[in-house]
This record gives C-alpha cells, sequence and structure tokens, in this order.
C-alpha cells in the first residue's frame, strides 16, 4: 500500500491548515467588537480588588510606530494578566492633544496664526494688520488644531485596535477634552493658592527653527564640529591683582596682563557679564615672550598650563606668580570688545577637564552661568530673539543668526588684539528632536513651580518612597531629579 494516509486515524478539527492571520485577525477584533467584551470583562470583574494602569498619552501626530506598537502591547499584556489574575482592570487610553508638533502641521496648511505673525513683524506693522494669506485669528487656529487631533485620533485608535489591545477605546481621555482642560486650570489653580508657581526669566534649551522652549526630554546630543577660542579679558588694575598674588623669586614680567578663557560658543561674547574662577583652583601668573602682539602676562589655571601653551604653540614661557582663585574675586575686567567692565566671580562649576580654568560667564546662554550669576547678582542679558537672530540693536552683531555670528564674534576679536587661538573641536551638542538641528541657551519669561516653598521638595521625596519602582533603580533616579 503506498498511500498510508487513509489508514491513520487523525484528529478531526475546524481549525484551519493555515492561519491567514492577516484575514483572519480583523474578524476576531469585529467579533470580540460584537460581544462587546471589554464591557463584558467589567461586569464579570466587579467587585473584584482594581489594578489601574496610568495610560501616558501618546502624541495625537503622525502614524503610530514600532515604539508606539511596543508601549501599547506590555501595557495590554500587563492589564490582560491582572484581569486572569482576579483583578478588576480597565484599561482607558489616552491622547496628549496639546502641543508644537500638532500647531506645526496646521501651519503648514493654513499659515501662521495672526497672534504669530504679529508677534514676528510687530503689531503695528501694515502686514501683521492685513495678516497674511490663509492666516487664521487665534480662534480660528485653536480650533484647526483641535480638528486635526481629532483627525490623528481617530486614525491611531483603528492602529492600535488593530494590534489587539483591548481597552474602552470608544471613551479615551483627551487632554484636549474640555472637561480635561477645566480640571488642569483647577488644579494650577490650586498650586497658585499654596504659593509654588514662580515667575521666572532664566535660560532654557530653545530651539530657533520650533521658536520654541524644549524641555530636557526634547533634547538629544549629537556630534557637532564648533569653533573653540581662547580670548583675553585685560585685567583693569594690575596693581592690585598682583598685591594678591605669591610672586616666583627673582622673576619678573612685563606686557599686558589678561584673564584668558576658553569657550566653545563665540557667540554668546556679547552677553558675558563676568568671567568665573574655582575658587581651591590654583592660578599662574605665565610670562608669555612669544606672543602676537610681544610680550605679555596671561592667567590660567596651573592644571592645564602645560596643554594650554601647547595648544598655542607657545614654548618660551615662565611663571612669575600664582594665587588661588578666591584671592582674585571681585576685580574687574575689560570686556573684549564692549565699553564695560566685567568683574571675577567664583564658581564651583569651573573644572580642569578643559581650557583655561577661566570660564566666560553669561547668564542669559547657560545653567551653571544663570546659577552662579544669581548669587553675584549679575544681570540676564539675552540679546537674541525667538530665531536665534541677534537684536538690531546690539552692537556689531545685530540681525546676524547666532550660529553664523561665530565668525564674526572672531574677526572683531582679531580687530581687537583679544584672541589668543582658535580651533575647531568635535564634541557632544544638544540637538532639537524634532529637526535635528543644533539648539541654544536662551532666557525667556518663564512659569516655574518652585519645590522649596512649603516643604514641598520633602513630601515629594517622601511620596516616592511610597511607589514601588520596577526596576528599583528608578526610586534613586527619580528622587535624585527631585534632589536637584
Amino acid at each position: 500500500m503506498s498511500n498510508y494516509k487513509n489508514t491513520l486515524n487523525l484528529p478531526k478539527t475546524d481549525f484551519p491548515m493555515r492561519g491567514n492571520l492577516s484575514k483572519r485577525e480583523p474578524d476576531i477584533l469585529k467579533h470580540w467588537e460584537n460581544l462587546e467584551l471589554y464591557q463584558r470583562l467589567r461586569q464579570q470583574r466587579q467587585g473584584c480588588p482594581t489594578f489601574i494602569l496610568h495610560d501616558g498619552p501618546p502624541y495625537a501626530n503622525g502614524d503610530i510606530h514600532i515604539g508606539h506598537a511596543i508601549n501599547k502591547i506590555l501595557k495590554d499584556i500587563i492589564v490582560k494578566a491582572r484581569t486572569l489574575s482576579g483583578f478588576d482592570a480597565p484599561y482607558v487610553p489616552g491622547w496628549d492633544c496639546h502641543g508644537l508638533p500638532i500647531e506645526l502641521e496646521v501651519e503648514k496648511q493654513h499659515g501662521k496664526s495672526l497672534h504669530s505673525t504679529q508677534k514676528q513683524r510687530g503689531a503695528d506693522s501694515p502686514l501683521s494688520q492685513r495678516g497674511g494669506k490663509g492666516d487664521l485669528d487665534a480662534r480660528q487656529f485653536r480650533h484647526a488644531c483641535r480638528e486635526y487631533a481629532k483627525r490623528q485620533v481617530d486614525k491611531q485608535r483603528i492602529d492600535f485596535k488593530r494590534l489587539g489591545v483591548i481597552g474602552d477605546w470608544d471613551n479615551p481621555y483627551l487632554t484636549m477634552d474640555y472637561k480635561t482642560e477645566a480640571n488642569i486650570i483647577r488644579a494650577l489653580g490650586r498650586i497658585i493658592a499654596a504659593g509654588h508657581l514662580d515667575k521666572g526669566f532664566k535660560p532654557v534649551h530653545w530651539c530657533s527653527d520650533c521658536s520654541s522652549a524644549l524641555a530636557e526630554a526634547e533634547v538629544e546630543y549629537e556630534d557637532k564640529e564648533s569653533m573653540a577660542i581662547d580670548v583675553r579679558f585685560t585685567v583693569v588694575n594690575e596693581e592690585v591683582l598682583l598685591a594678591r598674588c605669591h610672586h616666583a623669586p627673582e622673576r619678573l614680567g612685563s606686557g599686558p596682563l589678561s584673564i584668558v578663557i576658553w569657550t566653545t560658543t563665540p557667540w554668546t561674547l556679547p552677553a558675558n557679564q563676568a568671567v568665573a574662577l574655582h575658587p581651591k583652583l590654583e592660578y599662574s601668573v605665565v610670562q608669555c615672550e612669544e606672543g602676537q602682539y610681544g610680550p605679555e602676562r596671561l592667567i590660567v589655571a596651573e592644571a592645564l598650563l602645560k596643554d594650554t601653551m601647547f595648544r598655542y604653540g607657545n614654548e618660551h614661557y615662565h611663571v612669575v606668580a600664582y594665587c588661588q582663585g578666591k584671592d582674585l574675586e571681585g576685580l574687574q575686567l575689560q570686556h573684549p570688545f564692549y565699553d564695560r567692565q566685567v568683574p571675577i566671580i567664583l564658581g564651583e562649576h569651573v573644572t580642569t577637564e578643559a581650557g583655561t580654568g577661566a570660564v566666560h560667564t553669561a547668564p542669559g546662554h547657560g545653567q551653571d552661568d544663570y546659577v552662579v550669576g544669581q548669587r553675584y547678582g549679575l544681570p540676564v542679558d539675552n540679546p537674541v530673539d525667538e530665531k536665534g537672530n541677534f537684536l538690531p540693536d546690539t552692537q556689531f552683531f545685530g540681525g546676524e543668526h547666532v550660529f553664523t555670528a561665530n565668525e564674526h564674534v572672531i574677526d572683531v576679536l582679531k580687530a581687537r588684539g583679544k584672541l589668543v587661538h582658535e580651533h575647531r573641536i568635535r564634541h557632544s551638542y544638544p540637538h532639537c528632536w524634532r529637526h535635528k538641528t543644533p539648539i541654544i541657551f536662551r532666557a525667556t519669561p518663564q512659569w516655574f513651580i518652585s519645590m522649596d516653598k512649603l516643604g514641598l521638595r520633602q513630601q515629594a521625596k517622601e511620596a516616592i518612597k511610597t511607589v514601588t519602582w520596577i526596576p528599583d533603580w528608578g526610586l534613586q533616579r527619580i528622587d535624585g531629579m527631585v534632589a536637584n
């Protein structure tokens, strides 16, 4: 007998030999929908212990991607497992419907809102008066954003349901629901009433392409080539500074006396308000015989002296005096190209990892600069607009974009004999997650929740301990974020 198939007692089943999942899965989902499976699960588990998964919402913009799929499938596994374990585990999906990506998409279709164009053109300009092609007023623009978000929610909901995720898809929470917005306002009101809300003018990550501040989560770090420069800040009163130093025996110095800073952001020099030294670092007054403008004395950190002189290509130098950073606090330096003097200040953020041990300080363009500047009462100067251009009244650089102005800053320094050295470096630099372009620090008016009023920081730290963290290192991470 050549065919044994007919001699076998095979099991019989209605299951087909092939899965054909791409065709069958929609039928299964339709079957679940007709059964009202989610509602029946809630009825069956009514009165059972509850397990609530709070769904951090995806953004209502664009098609779902693999990150969305992983997020939703993992949550679905947890919710289904808890349901099978006897818990009442409802799942209410949500969407984040506010923010810049939605506004940018609406601007592509309708143009900028009149409120936005008036801010950029000036409220009294003729263009501002009549608007531009497709311009919407603020109310129309918000309505267009709302309609766009609704369409994106509907599109993403279909895809999420197609993944087999069971949830209350007909009643999601949307951040743009009027009830949700009202509750946000009520919560903000309680925060204000408790005295936690502060308005400040401080530097934040800023994307000139977005014309918007960026949160930490919206910043990506990528390698970038930058121009690094060493700049002379000439000492105003040499005698006073040298009187605070210890002098090397039989060593005399001559020529102009300057503290040298090193920076990879030349464009921030117009906003300079001080030079920071580390209070406990040793600083050397170095006699250089081969300066471009003849003999001169430069002040750099002793730990960086050899590297600094090597960078300058200067082989003929010797130390004529030395001191600690704290000895020079309060002395005045001449700004390299503006007619003003800036003080020497002290900061723990100064390191010997690179540069000269002297840090150019612009409180409007850096977090460390801002913090130390607040301690010394320095002005928070921000001469840069939301597009990344210097304000029109900025001497030498008005109207230029900060990144293209770098070369101009260097030219001005050269013309005034303040540039010691320039070279290119490749380093990690913050970029916008949307545009993939370099961003800047820029001081703007911002609202903050103060963690130091009414013991809020300590309350938060205590609350952290009541949560079970998986993995457990999450506790240390969030605790450190709250503490700092």
